[in-house]
């Protein structure tokens, strides 16, 4: 018999009564009456109560043990009173008449309690994550991502892949972020860099012949925090597949999420036949490539309007004229909104660096259409027709403008539809809402530097006829290219590869590499594909991000062991620290001053 339990935490119920049981963990809860000490034990599994009677020589020990203090107690399992049966403990059946008590392990004053559900400061929370980790929540959080890592590798299996791991230690290459450099020490004056990705290994894999391969990976990026993106490192579901086309990448992809997201959450999916959205109608319809379709709001071009004569806006006249667009947010049936409503919006858009929100509701009186609001006489009967039509709007419908750089409007307006569409009441919170975005442009221009890169994945297959291409104009160059998208949060990217050497060449060079740039930094791969690749595509829906959805979080650090903060400090480790003299003499290492 095992010395510190015949059961767990979970286990006892009725039917245990008058059983001599061992159970240990922590002191979850006291509660002192007098004549009688109540005590919850917590340890992974659940909480169980157990009972001290004032005559019990370890009464004065146990009442003055601190929270948290791991302990030992032995006892007989007695049922409950039906009055006293507590109905929120699977163990609520039940309680210990305790016997013996032992403290195992003794905790000081806690810098946060872990029974409670009370906010604590960030740096506090990562300080004592050990302690964090204890509390219910993050605790379940935490077993939900093992049991989902679980859950995929049985269902990856099942489709046909084989797992396998590729190299932590690897060479630096573009891919969207900065690396994580590692000196090398035999090498001198020499770097490794982790990987952003498993990239080109996972190509190099099909290239070996392997047909379908899965890991899930930890990729290492060298960016800033955001709630859906923890700085330093994360982990990512990474697939590649031979022999395939986008919809087959598709089909698999699909059937897995669809499984995952049934078996971990009992909210409903919108389609599990994700809808395909090109990238320049996500940027129209929602202002975004990462649109929340929950959200049935839609955005609409009228730009074309604003130059017809019997339209009075003067300022959107004049800003269409030097090259601005307009975009238009319907918000259906809002006529009896009060003036505050809108103003409200109109300045909170301001407070997001935009000049505001122009806004007008569509009336009809004595079978005359207008406009009410601080626009609407700025348009003519014919004028409201037109916008109707161009909005698929109806009398008793609202619109807000923005005019502007089309970058900005669409900024703009994404937010305006995610602010309006939740002041509304229009977002399904028990809904996962998932559409693919397809058809990304190869290329795109550095709003800094004004030159061509690449707008996604490098490595990616253009569409069409290879023959037909036009490298004269390559902002028109689309790719194979794809991402998941769910509640407004990608989830993942991916596309059909290339693996035709001459075309990567050519492809790299529109980019601003020379042929002796992609041998350098992609030597291992560009050879490989020298020697008969198969066509492949994959895609890395992102592990964290899928946990973060199943639990309901708003933060992806609350489903993550041990996150960094937004400094990408470990505080719990004090990582990064310095290190010594010596250390950086064998690495052939100086720090300037």
């Amino acid at each position: 018999m095992n010395i510190y339990r015949t059961h767990n935490c979970y286990q006892l119920n009725a039917k245990n009564d008058g059983e001599e049981v061992i159970l240990s963990g922590w002191i979850h809860k006291k509660r002192d009456h007098g004549n009688l000490l109540f005590l919850d034990l917590r340890d992974h599994y659940g909480i169980t109560q157990c009972v001290i009677q004032n005559d019990n020589p370890n009464f004065n020990l146990i009442e003055k043990t601190s929270l948290e203090t791991v302990v030992r107690v032995s006892g007989v399992a007695s049922k409950r009173s039906v009055e006293t049966i507590n109905k929120d403990l699977l163990t609520g059946e039940i309680e210990i008449k305790v016997n013996n008590f032992e403290i195992l392990s003794y905790c000081k004053e806690l810098p946060m309690p872990v029974f409670s559900d009370q906010d604590y400061a960030e740096d506090i929370r990562l300080k004592y994550r050990f302690l964090d980790l204890r509390r219910k929540k993050l605790h379940q959080n935490i077993i939900l991502r093992s049991n989902v890592i679980s859950f995929i590798r049985k269902k990856m299996k099942e489709l046909g892949f084989l797992e396998f791991q590729t190299p932590i230690l690897t060479a630096s290459s573009p891919e969207g972020a900065r690396d994580f450099l590692v000196p090398s020490r035999l090498n001198p004056g020499k770097f490794y860099a982790l990987p952003q990705a498993p990239q080109q290994f996972k190509q190099l894999i099909m290239v070996a012949g392997f047909d379908r391969y899965f890991q899930i990976a930890p990729c290492f990026r060298d960016e800033d925090a955001r709630a859906d993106r923890s700085p330093g490192e994360f982990y990512q579901l990474d697939i590649e597949m031979s022999f395939v086309e986008q919809k087959d990448v598709f089909q698999v992809v699909q059937q897995l999420i669809v499984d995952v997201f049934k078996e971990f959450s009992t909210k409903k999916i919108l389609q599990e036949n994700f809808p395909q959205i090109t990238y320049e109608d996500a940027l129209l319809k929602y202002g975004s490539d990462k649109p929340d379709l929950r959200n049935p709001l839609i955005i609409f071009d009228t730009t074309k309007l604003f130059l017809e004569d019997d339209v009075k806006f003067e300022i959107f006249k004049k800003l269409v004229k030097s090259g601005s667009v307009v975009r238009a947010l319907k918000t259906p049936k809002t006529f009896d909104k009060p003036r505050s409503f809108f103003d409200g919006i109109d300045k909170w858009a301001k407070e997001q660096g935009a000049s505001g929100l122009a806004y007008l509701t569509i009336e009809k009186e004595n079978n005359a259409l207008s406009a009410k609001g601080p626009v609407g006489k700025l348009f003519s009967e014919n004028a409201i027709k037109n916008l109707m039509k161009l909005c698929e709007a109806e009398v008793g419908d609202s619109i807000f403008f923005a005019c502007g750089n089309k970058s900005e409007v669409e900024k703009i307006m994404s937010l305006a539809r995610d602010k309006v569409g939740r002041d509304l009441n229009l977002v399904d919170e028990n809904t996962f809402a998932f559409c693919w975005i397809v058809d990304y442009p190869m290329f795109e221009i550095d709003p800094t530097t004004k030159k061509i890169e690449f707008s996604h994945n490098p490595f990616s297959m253009p569409q069409g006829d290879i023959s037909k291409l036009d490298f004269d104009n390559p902002l028109d160059i689309k790719a194979y290219q794809y991402d998941i998208v769910c509640n407004g949060i990608e989830l993942s990217s991916g596309a059909i590869r290339n693996h035709i050497p001459e075309l990567m060449y050519k492809l790299f060079n529109i980019a601003g590499y020379s042929k002796e740039d992609v041998d350098k930094k992609f030597i291992g791969m560009i050879n490989a594909l020298s020697y008969g690749a198969p066509p492949h595509g994959g895609i890395a829906p992102g592990l964290d991000r899928i946990v973060m959805l199943l639990a309901d979080e708003k933060n992806i650090r609350e489903v993550t062991m041990f996150p960094m903060n937004q400094s990408a400090q470990d505080l719990m480790m004090n990582a990064p620290s310095e290190v010594s003299d010596n250390q950086l003499k064998e690495l052939n290492l100086k720090l300037l001053k």
